[in-house]
């Protein structure tokens, strides 16, 4: 096969194979493993992440509660890979057709997709503030929940509200309050759906302080810009999601929005870069930052690196409002969709059948 052009035509007319072309992927998240999955057969993939694994993060909250929960969410990358290559690192800066990493080392592309995601910004400097990132943080720190008895959660939004309802489903002896600069939990979402998340939190004696920021840690308590002081054993920090860009910065900083997510247009792209796409949180469509999102994103990027090669017109992306499930504990939960809320045992049912469906999928490529 000549590997100096982009397509050659098989005997079959409607058939096509790719030369190697080599397709780098930042980020193993739902977008980025997505990408590198759809894309292996075709081209050279690299896949460039932080960590060995894919993770099935709406799920990672169980494990402050389930320790065992975690073998149920994580699979390698090299075992839903077959011909990707995969490695364990993080990008230091990008040009328009090289990835510099970490070490300085210098890899070419012929396309790019940052799938990069986000993470959260700690602006406390303590070491015992816990974020809520990835589940093995979590399980490292469940033989300290079991001991905590006043527990603190910074943040009311979608990750704040699951984290408190896990623990108070698990656990009747703790003593939980959510701190809320907002004046209602999870804002965004359906009015019913913050009803049902309040109304079952202080059923389960959660206590809510709307209207109110953490600003201060001192020894064991943390202090609110209304000068309230709240105890704690245990502190978690569910808010400051902030995009990771700072490989942007040296070439590409006038890519980036004023929330730091890159700047793309209708196919993807970034602007003024034929060959590099953007898919997930790091992206600056006005959307929620979902799993599910993530994924619609990246079929447009396969979608569109093809219809390159191909010399086809590029597929458009259209945002969209999609359903969100809220976990409330392991059996209760909310299905939003938009007019028509569902509370209770099927929602929870619902995200349960989801994480086993994509856990299943990768197991099984």
């Amino acid at each position: 096969m000549d590997q100096g052009h982009g397509l050659l035509a098989n005997k079959d007319p409607f058939i096509f194979i790719f030369s190697m072309k080599r397709v780098i992927v930042i980020g193993g998240g739902f977008a980025g493993s997505y990408v590198a999955r759809e894309l292996e057969n075709k081209f050279n993939v690299t896949l460039i992440d932080s960590k060995d694994y894919f993770e099935f993060t709406p799920g990672i909250l169980r494990t402050i509660v389930e320790p065992e929960h975690i073998k149920k969410i994580q699979i390698l990358h090299t075992h839903y890979l077959k011909k990707a290559k995969v490695i364990v690192g993080c990008v230091k800066k990008i040009t328009s057709n090289d990835v510099t990493l970490e070490d300085n080392k210098k890899i070419h592309f012929d396309y790019l997709v940052i799938c990069s995601g986000s993470s959260y910004n700690v602006p406390f400097k303590e070491k015992d503030i816990i974020k809520v990132t990835r589940a093995e943080h979590l399980r490292d720190r469940y033989n300290d929940l079991c001991k905590a008895k006043e527990i603190l959660i910074i943040g009311g939004g979608l990750v704040g509200v699951e984290l408190a309802a896990e623990i108070c489903t698990h656990y009747n002896d703790k003593k939980i309050t959510i701190i809320h600069s907002k004046e209602k939990l999870i804002e965004r979402n359906h009015e019913k759906a913050i009803k049902y998340a309040e109304r079952f939190l202080k059923k389960k004696g959660v206590k809510i302080i709307y209207g109110e920021r953490a600003i201060q840690k001192k020894k064991n308590f943390f202090l609110t810009d209304k000068g309230n002081k709240l105890k704690s054993d245990m502190i978690f920090l569910c808010t400051g999601i902030t995009p990771n860009y700072d490989f942007m910065e040296s070439n590409f900083s006038l890519s980036l929005n004023e929330k730091n997510q890159i700047i793309v247009n209708e196919h993807l792209q970034l602007i003024g870069e034929n060959n590099i796409f953007v898919a997930g949180d790091i992206t600056d469509r006005l959307e929620e930052k979902t799993a599910q999102n993530a994924e619609r994103q990246a079929k447009i990027v396969v979608k569109n690196i093809i219809a390159l090669e191909n010399k086809n017109n590029l597929v458009s992306y259209h945002s969209k409002k999609t359903p969100i499930v809220i976990s409330l504990g392991k059996y209760n939960g909310i299905l939003d969709l938009g007019k028509f809320v569902l509370m209770g045992f099927i929602p929870a049912l619902l995200k349960s059948f989801i994480e086993i469906k994509e856990m299943r999928k990768l197991k099984q490529s």
